[in-house]
């Protein structure tokens, strides 16, 4: 059963309440600095702290008159704060508080997709282990190529999440950065150090230099990197879609009791999951060109990403943690049909070791061209005529006067084909 969708905890990192709540803890950080620095009373920072608040509706009802947010935001605060408040926002400006809270959020966010992306690559791991040496046809073109292993697949899915997961953390890192260095970035109010020491005590990087606002090519590579990641999905989403197909059903989506695949055609079992997934993917790439086109802002600072990143954050964060939801489902719960693996594989007559039997004849010294005409007459026999590959190979004479019986039968012997597998394991997941 594919679980349905809950998403209170991402839902709480983009809630208008949790993104005021950051911005009042940038706030305070910025205090208590100061204070440290004895550029406000350590008493007034104590009286802040206390308390600062705020309610939604204050704010909304003060932004109606300002239409400025950051300015209703403090205005509310400093009404719940009395006269103390007059060092709330000191030397700040807006986008420092903003800028620097959202890193905050973000952070917040990527712990979340984090955890999923974590649980996909054990639940991929586990059936990779599990299907490790069921053969299966593998494809070229969407044409019969050579035999693999389901568990290779996994692999290959495994290790590509592997390297999705080592972009992610690097990207979530250039992205968990503050700046606290004022109107166009030259620190006329504040000095780099409170910058330094705030962002410090929030756990996050500072800019080495900024205008006034954080360089929107650390949003880009985020969300790009969400893109990628949504486009793997995809790509394992689209595989399953493939084997799926009725003249394929090798695998499938789970299919639950009492679950309905058509309105018109009762006999349905339609992968919607892995279309939902393909879907949405593609939302991902459209919000990480948005993010790209945000890179550049006029001069020192305006606020045309800003809208932007209030959509595609929130968006693309919830999107691919959602997303790594639906695919770990539909993996850890993959309907894998093996009858139908076999009778695949048998399907085109034994062609699959066409490859194997080219090799064999040319280390026995036949020129590689000549082996390939042998090889391929036969072959187009089987497409041709439906016969079978390994019985005509048998009774070639060119072919047998440099293989004989036993060898023709190692070479289509499937195992022999797989050998490897277990190195290719080793090298992905290491000797445990």
């Amino acid at each position: 059963m594919i679980p349905r969708y809950t998403r209170p905890e991402m839902e709480r990192v983009w809630s208008e309440e949790n993104k005021f709540r950051k911005w009042l803890q940038v706030e305070i950080a910025v205090c208590e600095v100061l204070a440290e620095l004895g550029e406000i009373p350590a008493e007034a920072v104590a009286e802040i702290k206390e308390k600062a608040d705020f309610s939604l509706d204050r704010i909304r009802e003060i932004e109606e008159i300002t239409r400025h947010d950051l300015i209703a935001f403090t205005t509310a605060v400093a009404e719940t704060v009395g006269d103390q408040s007059r060092f709330i926002h000191f030397g700040l400006t807006s986008t420092d508080v903003v800028d620097t809270a959202q890193a905050l959020q973000v952070r917040e966010a990527s712990d979340l997709i984090e955890q999923e992306l974590l649980k996909l690559m054990s639940i991929v791991r586990t059936q990779a282990f599990r299907y490790q040496r069921l053969p299966m046809i593998g494809r070229t073109h969407g044409i019969h190529a050579e035999p693999v292993t389901l568990g290779l697949k996994l692999t290959v899915w495994y290790s590509e999440l592997d390297r999705d997961l080592e972009r992610f953390r690097r990207a979530r890192q250039s992205l968990q950065v503050g700046k606290i260095s004022g109107p166009v970035g030259t620190f006329s109010y504040l000095p780099p150090q409170v910058e330094e020491n705030v962002c410090r005590r929030l756990g996050i990087s500072f800019a080495q230099a900024s205008t006034q606002t954080l360089q929107r090519d650390r949003h880009a590579e985020y969300l790009c990197t969400l893109a990628i990641l949504g486009s793997s999905y995809d790509k394992i989403a689209t595989e399953i879609r493939h084997l799926q197909r009725t003249e394929v059903q090798e695998a499938s989506e789970a299919f639950a009791a009492g679950q309905k695949g058509s309105s018109a055609m009762p006999h349905k079992r339609n992968p919607i999951v892995c279309e939902q997934i393909s879907g949405l993917s593609r939302v991902l790439r459209g919000n990480a060109l948005s993010s790209l086109e945000n890179i550049p802002l006029w001069h020192e600072r305006d606020i045309s990403h800003s809208s932007v990143e209030r959509v595609i954050l929130p968006d693309s964060t919830t999107l691919a943690h959602y997303l790594t939801i639906k695919l770990s489902s539909v993996i850890q719960n993959l309907e894998v049909n093996e009858r139908q693996m076999e009778t695949n594989l048998q399907l085109t007559g034994g062609l699959i070791f066409s490859g194997a039997l080219l090799l064999a004849l040319t280390r026995k010294g036949v020129l590689r061209e000549r082996a390939y005409e042998w090889v391929q007459r036969n072959a187009m026999c089987v497409w041709d005529q439906g016969a079978d590959f390994q019985e005509l190979i048998l009774k070639d004479s060119d072919i047998g006067a440099h293989l004989d019986p036993d060898e023709v039968k190692t070479i289509f012997n499937i195992q022999d084909r797989l050998k490897h597998v277990e190195t290719i394991f080793e090298r992905v997941f290491g000797s445990s």
